[in-house]
């Protein structure tokens, strides 16, 4: 299961030796900082490790499933929703999941401002073996809502008085034995575990955000499951004989945010004259090295809200010069386009968790250059791009942002564009489009009002995508069961299995 870790030493990046010294565990590397023992930090690593559960799960195509809630009602109104708490389930630390503790646990994510302050709930309440949820108008989307990591639901011994979490004292099939931000998680099996006691006795979770590190990982046998591979290491270890590289496609995209509240993308005809600037073929092939260009937002998998009918967004740099110029940006002394005595010189945000953020980021930086732009990259933390949002003083943001991390678009949807979010468009509303999303979560809607959405972003373009993410991992020879999961929602550890 393990070799050496003598190989990480070329990286300078020195890996905690307690997070690879126990050969009984199933290690996981990954490029993800764990910021926390709240699920609304950092639930989605919780997640994945089988340490934490939601009432409500979702299988590979993102279709809801019973979590730990074993079945749900809404009534005729439309407004009261009862999930079935499942019975028989302990908490790590010996207590019962009872509708009092999970109504605990959703109203303390409510109040961070977790994904549940984005529905009209006006109460989360426990009645016998349900949590009762009422709603001050419809809302669909609210199982969705309930499967997304910030609603996990831990003990309320993990919780202080103030409401801050102290431990991830969860219900899954590992229990936590040691958290230490950011960079490891370690946990053993749960034998009282309600699906079944796992086949591996522990896990390890591992953040280690360059890529050469986690590639060396799995080269060496340090980490049986490495996620979120550069091109580079997967061609490394595609050669490795006793690891396997694999790769499935993924609601995740590739973004360019822009504030379209200043003068450079203020109007469609300068967001379009950008988009066209952007070579997304040659782009995807050369940093991310599979051919994923983004003919529109979202991939043809993600059901009624990819529109055939698009016209796909195309490369032409001498149609976008000329758009510039039709809308007065003409090129000063030096090539960098002008107008009104103000330079188009930009910031453009990023951030090298994830190693093809940068690479991206400099060929756009030639590409905007072709066409007169100035741009100068921050590779900075992720969180400087809700931030720089939130103070106004963001220009463009180059990231990658998961459409399945509430099962339905919908909830993306609404927290991004619906008038806007932090991490979707800035600046731009569209009374029409809001009206719609917020009907959709209400009471669900036709592909082709999905698609008709679709229409309004290819149109108008508020943010400008890239590239379509597959999801890459190597995985150990040594174990089976692992999954690889086009939701990110779970590495199969429950299942997972030490082979003989």
């Amino acid at each position: 299961m393990r070799r050496s870790i003598a190989t990480l030493l070329l990286t300078g990046a020195l890996i905690p030796q307690a997070a690879l010294a126990d050969t009984a565990a199933l290690d996981v590397a990954a490029p993800f900082e764990i910021k926390g023992a709240d699920p609304v930090l950092s639930g989605d690593i919780f997640l994945k490790m089988d340490v934490m559960e939601t009432l409500v799960n979702a299988d590979s195509s993102g279709a809801l499933l019973p979590g730990l809630a074993d079945g749900w009602t809404v009534s005729a109104d439309k407004l009261v929703w009862k999930f079935h708490i499942r019975q028989g389930v302990q908490f790590h630390d010996g207590s019962a999941l009872t509708a009092e503790a999970a109504a605990f646990a959703l109203n303390r994510s409510k109040a961070k401002e977790g994904i549940l302050a984005k529905a009209p709930i006006n109460a989360i309440t426990a009645e016998g073996t349900d949590v009762v949820i009422t709603l001050s108008e419809p809302f669909a989307a609210l199982p969705a809502f309930l499967a997304e990591y910030r609603t996990g639901i831990l003990a309320p011994s993990a919780y202080a008085a103030d409401g801050s979490v102290t431990a991830v004292i969860g219900t899954g099939a590992f229990r936590v034995t040691k958290l230490e931000p950011p960079m490891t998680l370690e946990a053993e099996r749960f034998d009282a575990y309600w699906g079944g006691a796992a086949k591996v006795p522990a896990v390890h979770y591992t953040s280690a955000t360059r890529a050469e590190t986690r590639a060396l990982m799995a080269e060496a046998g340090d980490a049986e499951l490495v996620v979120n591979l550069d091109p580079a290491s997967v061609t490394r270890l595609q050669s490795v004989a006793d690891v396997t590289v694999h790769s499935v496609a993924m609601p995740r995209v590739l973004l360019l945010k822009l504030n379209t509240a200043l003068p450079f993308f203020d109007t469609v005809e300068e967001r379009q004259a950008l988009s066209l600037a952007i070579d997304r073929a040659g782009l995807a092939q050369a940093v991310l090295r599979y051919p994923a260009a983004a003919s529109q937002l979202l991939p043809p998998a993600v059901g009624g809200w990819h529109n055939a009918a698009l016209p796909p967004l195309d490369h032409d740099p001498e149609a976008a010069k000329a758009a510039f110029a039709a809308a007065g940006w003409l090129p000063g002394a030096d090539g960098i386009l002008e107008k009104d005595g103000q330079r188009f010189t930009v910031e453009l945000l990023t951030y090298p968790d994830r190693p093809e953020l940068p690479l991206t980021a400099a060929v756009l930086e030639q590409l905007f250059r072709e066409v007169g732009i100035a741009v100068t990259i921050n590779a900075t933390n992720s969180s400087e791009i809700p931030a720089k949002h939130a103070a106004g003083t963001l220009q463009m943001a180059l990231f990658a942002r998961n459409f399945g991390l509430v099962p339905d678009p919908v909830g993306t949807f609404m927290q991004d564009y619906a008038p806007g979010g932090d991490w979707g468009a800035m600046g731009w509303e569209n009374d029409a489009f809001t009206a719609a999303v917020r009907k959709m979560a209400a009471e669900g809607g036709s592909d082709a009002e999905k698609s008709a959405l679709a229409a309004t972003l290819q149109a108008e373009l508020p943010v400008l995508p890239i590239a379509w993410y597959q999801q890459t991992a190597a995985v150990s020879h040594s174990v089976k069961g692992i999954i690889i999961d086009p939701y990110e929602r779970t590495y199969g550890l429950k299942s997972a299995e030490f082979a003989e």
